[in-house]
């Protein structure tokens, strides 16, 4: 009973509105309390605390398989989004999962999602694994020119579109560049977003993060927990990050 109470009290107050499974490891890392997620949820329940992240039901879709290496294929994006529940500025999070692991290499919290964001982005991926052999992205501005953008005379008699500032590092490092057509073609990225989303946002909440600065440090911490829960074994052993 002392443990049941224990648990409510920081249910609903510290550790308010974080969802059942994220609040039963946070129990254990935080607090010293060691229970079941099945433990933590009926006490939950027994009072009518249901958890605060609702899980849509699974579609009828098959997903695409997994590329068999680690470094072989990285889904990058960005997420604009009320990190910071108001505390401070909307903050755009730009990161990258690997498609073999469900590993994120790294990510970074900026103002906006730009080019320099996704420029540091693989600087920081190269700098501790490797250039990995591709990258999958949305059509967006940054990674690819709009047809609809007329050609300069150059391109024309070159036969070929300039590259975007990103598109030419691509290129340089021998990236190849994919784009995508849709969200549900980078479907591990876009649930990564739901997750970090519920996550993340519990763990700036209870760090009083109230700046990019502060969210950045918070998200240091966080990646490896995240990686280490998350991630899975690549079906092929070794890295094809070169």
């Amino acid at each position: 009973e002392e443990v049941k109470s224990q648990v409510l009290e920081l249910a609903q107050g510290r550790y308010q509105r974080v969802n059942h499974c994220h609040l039963t490891e946070l129990l254990r890392e935080r607090e010293g309390i060691t229970l079941s997620r099945s433990s933590v949820r009926r006490i939950l329940l027994g009072v009518g605390l249901r958890s605060p992240r609702k899980r849509r039901p699974p579609k009828h879709r098959s997903r695409r398989e997994r590329y068999p290496q680690e470094g072989m294929l990285l889904q990058i994006d960005g997420s604009r989004h009320d990190w910071l529940e108001g505390r401070g500025s909307w903050l755009s999070l730009i990161g990258a999962v690997d498609d073999a692991t469900g590993k994120v290499p790294h990510a970074l919290f900026r103002y906006e999602e730009d080019a320099q964001g996704y420029f540091l982005l693989l600087c920081q991926i190269v700098a501790d694994y490797g250039i990995p052999i591709a990258l999958y992205h949305d059509r967006h501005g940054i990674f690819k020119r709009s047809k609809s953008e007329p050609e300069t005379l150059e391109e024309q008699l070159e036969g070929r579109r300039q590259p975007t500032q990103f598109g030419r590092l691509m290129e340089e490092l021998a990236i190849t560049s994919i784009s995508s057509r849709s969200p549900q073609a980078r479907g591990r990225i876009e649930r990564l977003w739901g997750t970090f989303q519920d996550r993340l946002t519990s763990e700036l909440r209870l760090a009083g993060a109230k700046s990019i600065e502060e969210a950045n440090q918070v998200l240091s911490d966080f990646l490896p927990r995240y990686n280490q829960k998350f991630a899975i074994t690549a079906s092929e052993p070794g890295t094809a990050y070169r």
